[in-house]
């Protein structure tokens, strides 16, 4: 009986201890893809680009269920460029002074929350140039592969892992050059 009492005196703490210890981080099972794109020889991000997961034919991917990302449920998985904020957290514009990255990882690049369990092996980077000549240039349409070292693993010890491996260092942007249509 004794036995019994100290069970369910002990029992609310340690089912507390393990609420609070559940989750380490605001961006638990959640990865980034960063991808920085510039034109071929140049080192200035080109904005105005659609960028998005593609499948093996180039057709979009979208997100079923929230199955491949936690946002944007039931649509394709677009790429949006990295924005900075003030110090109250407020979107800002670049030129501010006091302004820095919102995600500063990724810089003025362009980026993608993704859930850990995103197979990224299994897919495309699509970049296309819809909007023309208002971002310096016509460029031709790039089909990427992905690999799972693409991906920032946020808040977890598979990023340590992955960086004990051989191979292309984690978390670093993807980098693309694009060329303009028609160039030599």
């Amino acid at each position: 009986m004794r036995f019994l009492i100290i069970f369910f005196l002990l029992l609310p703490l340690m089912g507390k201890s393990q609420v609070i210890n559940a989750q380490h981080c605001g961006y638990d099972f959640t990865s980034y893809l960063v991808v920085e794109v510039t034109e071929k020889g140049k080192t200035e991000t080109i904005r105005g680009l659609r960028i998005s997961i593609a499948d093996s034919l180039g057709r979009d991917v979208i997100n079923v269920n929230n199955i491949m990302s936690w946002t944007n449920r039931n649509e394709p998985l677009i790429f949006k460029l990295n924005y900075k904020i003030d110090k109250t957290g407020n979107r800002v514009s670049s030129e501010s002074p006091e302004a820095k990255w919102f995600f500063p990882f990724a810089k003025e690049h362009y980026l993608l929350s993704v859930a850990n369990t995103f197979k990224a092996d299994d897919y495309f980077i699509k970049i296309q140039d819809n909007d023309g000549t208002d971002n310096g240039g016509e460029f031709d349409t790039q089909l990427i592969p992905l690999y799972p070292f693409n991906m920032y693993v946020l808040c977890s010890s598979e990023n340590e892992r992955q960086a004990q491996q051989f191979g292309p260092r984690t978390n670093r942007p993807i980098q693309v050059f694009l060329e303009k249509k028609n160039s030599p």
